[in-house]
């Protein structure tokens, strides 16, 4: 996978592009503190505990390979138990299903 990416970068910087976007890193970055607001918290818990279902570390260490610049996703919701669901939908449209996801 290394050697693919190393190669469509390559390529693309022969065709004039600037930039290559590897996207995101899920939950990286997001401050599990005690005074941080509870979505902050969950997503930091999330992050550090939820190896079992997403290898977010592995990820994020993939993409730091590249040497990246990083830059925060923000994400607008109502609030409230709406934000749950909303990540919910969000999750299950990236990983192709809500069948695909329980794998």
């Amino acid at each position: 996978m290394d050697a693919l990416l190393a190669e469509l970068m390559l390529w693309g910087a022969a065709q004039g592009y600037h930039w290559f976007s590897l996207g995101a890193a899920p939950f990286s970055g997001i401050e599990n503190r005690q005074l941080a607001p509870i979505w902050n918290r969950i997503g930091g818990f999330v992050y550090e505990h939820g190896e079992h279902f997403y290898n977010f570390g592995g990820l994020r260490a993939f993409k730091e390979k590249f040497d990246p610049e990083w830059s925060p996703i923000y994400l607008a919701t109502p609030g409230g138990l709406a934000t749950p669901q909303i990540l919910n939908e969000i999750n299950v449209l990236i990983s192709g299903g809500f069948r695909r996801l329980m794998k």
